[in-house]
């Protein structure tokens, strides 16, 4: 898959899960079996960033390599294995309650944490646009 392919598609991920999140934060929170006034502030603002980042992965999509977008990638696995054992161990511990809602979360974020990891290591290094100084 292109970059732009998979930055599009990552895009469309981040945009459609903020704005559920953002818009809809209970029926999200009872998909995994939570109810809380506090959850669903908190989930509203996870959708405001989720919108963010669906953004920015837009915006780039068409970039080149360089420096910033390999950090946007390096970020982004970041975010994925970071967020992956959270809902597993709150599954775990009882704090959410439906498997179902947590085990499309948790590929989701595997696999996004390999594509990112698999696009920033792909990108080459920039050429160097200064003459080598005279020492």
């Amino acid at each position: 898959m292109k970059r732009s392919t998979f930055l599009s598609l990552a895009a469309l991920i981040a945009l459609a899960v903020g704005v559920f999140a953002l818009f809809s934060p209970v029926a999200l929170l009872a998909s995994k079996g939570v109810s809380s006034a506090a959850a669903s502030v908190w989930t509203r603002e996870v959708g405001v960033l989720l919108i963010a980042i669906g953004v920015i992965a837009f915006l780039v999509r068409n970039h080149e390599d360089s420096p910033t977008l390999q950090a946007f990638f390096i970020g982004n696995v970041i975010v994925q294995v970071g967020l992956f054992p959270i809902e597993i161990f709150a599954y775990r511990e009882g704090t959410i309650t439906q498997l179902s809602g947590i085990v499309p979360n948790s590929i989701l974020h595997l696999c996004l944490a390999s594509a990112f990891t698999y696009y920033a290591m792909r990108m080459k290094p920039p050429r160097s646009t200064q003459a080598p100084s005279a020492a």
